[in-house]
């Protein structure tokens, strides 16, 4: 028995990474799973390494599979109104209804404010901040009427604090938590709840290509993954790189459960001990 039977997940962004590993983790409380991802390697250009690939969702629907619950995987852009409409009526169709939906689907890309192009500025907000829109627009009606629903949106220990040349992303993620604490609002009296996950570096694609090792040890003209890991390590009080994928995945398996009815308009930081730096 899992924390979630009979229920229905959205998981945007699901077909690699953090996507990948909420739908696993939601698969096997129970829920069976909708996963829309843009599943196209060129989809966002001034992001310095490539997206998921439809191979990519497919796996991901293969493994959803292997713990025995259905997996619907969906081709959509999040950032493009009828794609979201299209996936949201496809997923109604397939299970009847959307009970929870984790808006985790995101980039990452950097340059010092002074360099940063429009393209790369107006990328970060439509992926990351109007990506995380859409979705609960799209699914908010329905779970409102139905007075039960669960929001849960991945936004990132970055909007919590300032960052050097992540500004672009640091202000959609700031922007992600004071959208949905306003859709907490909302949706109070309606049985709905609305919560952010803000997690320290993970484990993913976003984190593990060149161009973002040259950022973290731009002294060495080839750093690789060895490389970086003690620069991870110092940039939080536990001294570990990086979380896995899974454990921020159970954090939003708590958001989304039972356990979490009265738990609204909340920030839940996996941070590994960052949060004790923040007012």
């Amino acid at each position: 028995m899992g924390k979630l039977d009979g229920k229905v997940a959205v998981v945007t962004g699901g077909a690699r990474g953090q996507g990948r590993a909420h739908a696993l983790t939601l698969a096997r409380e129970g829920c069976d799973v909708a996963v829309w991802d843009v599943a196209a390697a060129g989809a966002a250009p001034t992001a310095p390494y490539p997206l998921a690939t439809p191979d990519d969702l497919a796996e991901t629907a293969r493994l959803v599979e292997g713990v025995h619950r259905t997996c619907l995987a969906l081709v959509a852009d999040v950032r493009r109104t009828a794609d979201v409409a299209a996936a949201a009526e496809a997923t109604r169709e397939a299970f009847g209804r959307i009970d929870i939906l984790v808006a985790n689907a995101g980039i990452c890309s950097f340059a010092p404010v002074a360099e940063l192009t429009d393209e790369a500025w107006d990328e970060m907000l439509a992926t990351d901040l109007t990506g995380v829109f859409k979705p609960v627009r799209a699914v908010l009606p329905a779970m409102v009427a139905e007075r039960r629903g669960r929001i849960i949106a991945t936004a990132s220990m970055a909007g919590r604090m300032g960052m050097p040349n992540l500004a672009h992303y640091v202000a959609a993620k700031w922007g992600v938590i004071g959208f949905i604490k306003s859709v907490a609002l909302e949706v109070a009296e309606h049985g709905v709840t609305a919560n952010v996950v803000c997690p320290a570096t993970v484990d993913t694609d976003m984190v593990h290509n060149p161009p973002m090792y040259r950022l973290f040890c731009p002294g060495l003209p080839d750093p690789g993954r060895a490389d970086v890991e003690p620069t991870y390590r110092r940039m939080n009080p536990m001294r570990v790189p990086w979380l896995d994928p899974a454990d921020v995945a159970a954090a939003v398996a708590f958001l989304a459960s039972d356990e979490a009815r009265y738990v609204s308009g909340t920030v839940l930081e996996v941070s590994m001990g960052g949060s004790a730096h923040l007012h």
